[in-house]
């Protein structure tokens, strides 16, 4: 089965689904970051996502101009709304929406929570770290097409926020939990997730 993984650069996803025997690309604009350059396709992932080639895809687009945790940029004073950030989130909706309304037979969209402003569709399920293994919080959201809802595959009690309440904030004064994490670094698939969906997502084909 070929399937592309979409703004992937880790290389998370693309691994689990070749351990199964899977033809899995990930594609972004940078190079690749998780030792497979073999698998990688640097370029445009809405081309690749419109080529025909692939009957399913996992896509990560990028989310921090979409994300309701960066609402405080999109209204840096109470009722005033940055327009250029706007403006850079509908560009970042508009980019979100291609990979969505891909020509191909199963796709799903990870993300977390958007901000209203943007009115993205309703999402078909939210899943947590925690609930495949990994000791962390970090609510994400999923579009799914022709997919199942992932099922939980090892739920821990014992867990932490991957990024504490207002880590931005602390930049502007406000009180904050320290936490140094890079934006990359908080955007990778946790490993439990990415086998979750390599496992869960083909296990019929």
């Amino acid at each position: 089965m070929k399937i592309l993984v979409a703004c992937e650069e880790s290389q998370t996803v693309t691994k689990e689904l070749r351990k199964l025997g899977h033809e899995a690309f990930s594609c972004d604009i940078q190079d690749c970051s998780g030792g497979h350059p073999e698998w990688h396709i640097k370029g445009d992932a809405i081309k690749e996502a419109y080529s025909g080639k692939y009957s399913m895809m996992i896509a990560h687009p990028p989310c921090h101009k979409l994300s309701n945790a960066g609402a405080r940029f999109l209204y840096p004073t109470a009722g005033n709304m940055d327009m250029n950030r706007f403006k850079e989130g509908l560009k970042a909706k508009e980019f979100l929406m291609k990979l969505m309304n891909a020509p191909i037979d199963k796709i799903a969209i990870e993300n977390p929570l958007p901000s209203k402003a943007y009115e993205l569709p309703k999402h078909t399920q939210v899943i947590q770290p925690y609930e495949y293994g990994d000791p962390y919080s970090k609510r994400t959201l999923l579009w799914l097409k022709n997919l199942p809802n992932l099922e939980p595959t090892e739920i821990l009690k014992d867990y932490k926020p991957l990024m504490p309440s207002n880590t931005g904030g602390a930049k502007r004064g406000q009180k904050a939990t320290p936490v140094s994490i890079s934006k990359k670094e908080s955007s990778k698939t946790f490993k439990g997730i990415a086998e979750a969906m390599a496992k869960q997502w083909t296990k019929k084909l």
